[in-house]
């Protein structure tokens, strides 16, 4: 039996392709970022350090990027577009309320601001975070 010229030839090729492919990983859960925060109130001689930390969030965010006081609650998370908007409650020693916005400059950085109040003094929380990988556990 002959084989017809070239009916092989692209099952070989094929095959080698195949072969020789990369297997591609499945896609990490989530994304870790590196956040940074800054306390700023008027009338202050000065500010506090900005807290910096590693986060591992979902791909896609559906809270605001967490931090601060424990006893803090977040609500309302709205993300249209590249901006998201939320409402803050916190109780302990200090009961603060508050609001807060956050852009994302590109899809690898974002920066925002949580405007708060807490017994008749207003503060702003800067926020800011820069993608540095990806990660297996991401919060929420």
């Amino acid at each position: 039996m002959m084989n017809k010229p070239g009916s092989g030839g692209l099952g070989a090729i094929a095959l080698v392709l195949l072969v020789l492919a990369p297997v591609r990983a499945a896609d990490a859960p989530g994304i870790l970022w590196r956040t940074t925060s800054q306390v700023v109130m008027a009338g202050m001689p000065y500010s506090p350090p900005p807290h910096t930390a590693e986060i591992c969030t979902a791909s896609e965010w559906t809270q605001p990027p967490p931090g601060g006081d424990p006893g803090c609650v977040s609500s309302n998370f709205v993300r249209v577009g590249n901006k998201a908007t939320w409402t803050m409650r916190c109780g302990g020693r200090m009961p603060m309320t508050g609001t807060g916005e956050m852009t994302w400059d590109t899809p690898d950085s974002y920066t925002g601001v949580i405007h708060a109040t807490a017994e008749g003094m207003t503060m702003q929380i800067r926020l800011a975070g820069k993608k540095i990988g990806t990660c297996d556990k991401p919060l929420g």
